[in-house]
């Protein structure tokens, strides 16, 4: 499984024609607690650096954006019940939503994790 990440600090998993997206530790860190994650249904369509899901914390709100076009197949029901998933695991069980990868050389714009690492260390 390949993993992308954004300038945006989102990260994708991708596993043959799907997507998994959450964002990333270094945006939850940023973020703080997280009290609150609004995620966009099955069947709603994403373009690419478009606004996809909503984030709260006890600091702000923020945009999750989408990495790719496609289709959101599934949210992740349990941040619903526990939103502080996003802090504890934000780069595994606090995964935001999966999805279809509606064009796959999209992919080729975004960064590994060498080059993400890189990017965070010179903000």
């Amino acid at each position: 499984m390949a993993r992308y990440f954004t300038d945006e600090h989102e990260w994708i998993d991708v596993d043959g024609d799907t997507a998994t997206v959450g964002i990333t530790d270094y945006a939850q860190g940023q973020l703080g607690d997280i009290v609150f994650v609004e995620l966009p249904g099955a069947g709603t369509a994403l373009s690419k650096g478009g606004d996809a899901a909503v984030v709260e914390s006890v600091k702000a709100a923020s945009d999750v954006y989408a990495p790719i076009d496609g289709e959101v197949t599934e949210g992740n029901s349990a941040l619903e019940d526990d939103p502080a998933l996003v802090n504890s695991a934000p780069e595994g069980d606090g995964w935001f939503f999966k999805m279809t990868i509606g064009d796959a050389s999209q992919l080729d714009g975004l960064m590994d994790e060498a080059a993400y690492k890189s990017f965070c260390d010179s903000l």
